[in-house]
């Protein structure tokens, strides 16, 4: 059977199919990625070499089946190599993010008892070590880049001394096409918004269902030999199933992104035909393009705003006439083209997710022909749930379910989804497994709707709602969304349970402290009367992962912002 036709059946774990892939195209780019000054190329059958390799190594430091083995590193090439010769022994990966903090490391640490650390860098095999230190257990923590640090009780291993075992790719894949597609693949560690971090239990199943799911509706865009630039953290478990299995397996070379700064270079560089980002970098890129505009301003921002204006009428009506469509055509030309060029010229999908992507914001990329697109999942759910299609591509919602996943509302409002994408559980956790998972459906926390074509609109988070002294139910992720899309907030988060109205806590872009007041009334006249901001106040400190009002993740801690700020709120409901 050709290697394009194979579908996830025929693979029961993760490495199984990375291996096969890379027997296949031993010569092929699988990833690349920036290093002393040049961007370097690893083969699959190089990959595949060092999987083996390093599968070897962890067995001969005594790691067996079953154990956890913490992975710490940036996105490279060494991260999808040592997750694949994690699982390829039957242990257990346990991706966890560069930005943690020494507690975020010691939790994970005491909550999943990992023997083995991998880091990339010496300042993260450092912090590694002083977790490990305080909750003890840790066997053996090897370092990529540098020397780690040595501690009693731990042996320091350099990833170079890991590699030097001999060792067969092919004995391997033999022995990996054995694993149990329910075998424990990682535990992803949720970002604890709402309090500790949970372990997430993904199975080779879940993510395979989700490979398999997919497969089909990308088939349609025609990915081998493409480029996918990768930017999303790959310890992130939409990252880790779609950038490191996902995206490969359909035969797309892996870029990985050296930062948000560099981004609009390497999309014009390397002509991706995947990106994947939060909604807050389709903000950052508009605001540029807008920013270019205005500087250069007369025909060329006339003829850019005409082209936007035709390009909504396009999508969203009322329909153009003859005229209308011939003059969109030629701005197309004008316009359309040298803005998509920016963006490589080859995108087929700029996949947003993390958290609600204005339409207004979705909007502007769309009526310029980039295919922006909104998806949906969640950690315990493999995690891609629903994704809108370029060919099927609705921005007022999530899109449809993926092949293979049932969803339904609840009589709560509560999205609930069924499939073998779900999770096995959380780690050491039965009891928040057993209020997650009940009666074979994963119950999300999200409160949502599903239209008449299937598709899935997510209001809110169920436990967040902001009850208004009158008794309405408002969503705050909307307003937030909303306050975030312009281009002087750069964070925000609303509240007001039991107040009379909404109330918001604002950082301003940089330079924009004094522009909030316009941003606020421009967004209040997109809300319904009881949804409108009645109070806010400006903030100077930035939320972020140091001050603890950031996850590792980037989502903002709200219930931390509400009890830090809880004096500023007091003083707005006077």
């Amino acid at each position: 059977m050709n290697q394009e036709s194979r579908v996830e059946g025929e693979w029961q774990s993760l490495p199984a199919m990375m291996l096969r892939l890379a027997a296949t195209w031993p010569n092929r780019v699988l990833a690349r990625h920036w290093q002393d000054g040049a961007w370097r190329e690893t083969l699959w059958g190089d990959f595949a070499i060092q999987v083996a390799q390093a599968a070897a190594g962890l067995r001969a430091l005594g790691v067996m089946p079953g154990d956890r083995v913490m992975l710490v590193s940036e996105n490279r090439p060494e991260f999808m190599i040592a997750d694949n010769a994690i699982m390829s022994i039957g242990a257990i990966t346990v991706p966890t993010y560069t930005t943690n903090t020494l507690a975020d490391h010691a939790h994970v640490l005491r909550d999943c008892g990992a023997r083995v650390a991998i880091t990339s860098q010496r300042a993260l095999a450092e912090r590694v070590m002083q977790a490990a230190a305080e909750v003890a257990g840790l066997d053996a923590l090897i370092c990529m880049d540098a020397a780690p640090p040595s501690a009693a009780g731990t042996q320091a291993v350099l990833w170079s001394q890991l590699l030097v075992a001999e060792a067969d790719p092919a004995m391997l894949l033999a022995e990996v096409e054995h694993i149990p597609a329910g075998r424990l693949a990682c535990l992803i560690y949720t970002s604890g918004t709402g309090g500790a971090p949970k372990g997430v239990m993904l199975p080779h199943r879940a993510m395979l269902s989700n490979a398999a799911g997919a497969t089909p509706l990308l088939s349609r865009l025609q990915l081998q030999g493409e480029r996918y630039l990768s930017f999303l953290p790959m310890s992130h478990s939409y990252e880790h199933t779609v950038g490191g299995f996902l995206l490969p397996k359909m035969g797309m070379e892996v870029v990985f992104s050296r930062g948000a700064d560099r981004i609009g270079a390497e999309m014009t560089q390397f002509q991706p035909a995947i990106i994947t980002a939060v909604p807050r970098l389709f903000e950052v890129l508009r605001a540029r393009i807008e920013a270019q505009l205005e500087k250069d301003g007369g025909l060329k921002q006339a003829l850019f705003q005409r082209a936007l204006a035709l390009g909504l009428r396009r999508l969203d009506g009322p329909a153009l006439g003859p005229l209308e469509r011939i003059q969109l055509m030629i701005l197309d030309r004008l316009v359309g083209e040298k803005i998509r060029a920016r963006f490589g010229g080859r995108i087929k999908g700029m996949i947003s997710g993390g958290a609600r992507l204005d339409p207004d914001l979705s909007g502007f990329f769309l009526a310029l022909g980039l295919p922006v697109i909104q998806g949906y999942g969640q950690s315990e759910a493999g995690p891609v749930v629903s994704v809108n299609l370029p060919w099927f591509n609705d921005r007022h919602t999530v899109g449809p379910p993926l092949p293979g996943v049932t969803a339904r509302i609840a009589d709560d409002g509560e999205l609930l989804i069924q499939g073998g994408l779900v999770m096995d559980g959380y780690w050491n956790n039965p009891e928040a497994t057993a209020a997650t998972i009940q009666n074979g459906w994963l119950h999300t926390g999200d409160v949502g709707r599903i239209d008449e074509a299937g598709r899935i609109s997510i209001t809110d988070r169920k436990r967040d709602f902001i009850k208004l002294m009158g008794g309405d139910m408002v969503a705050p992720a909307k307003l937030e969304a909303l306050l975030m899309a312009e281009a002087e907030i750069a964070q925000a988060v609303v509240a007001g349970e039991g107040q009379p109205g909404i109330l918001a806590l604002i950082i301003p872009a940089e330079g924009m402290a004094d522009r909030l007041e316009a941003a606020v009334k421009r967004v209040n006249a997109k809300l319904s009367a009881i949804e409108r901001i009645r109070r806010w106040r400006g903030l100077e400190e930035p939320f972020t992962i140091e001050n603890g009002l950031l996850t590792a993740s980037m989502k903002v801690r709200r219930r931390a912002v509400l009890e830090r700020h809880a004096e500023a709120l007091l003083a707005l409901q006077k």
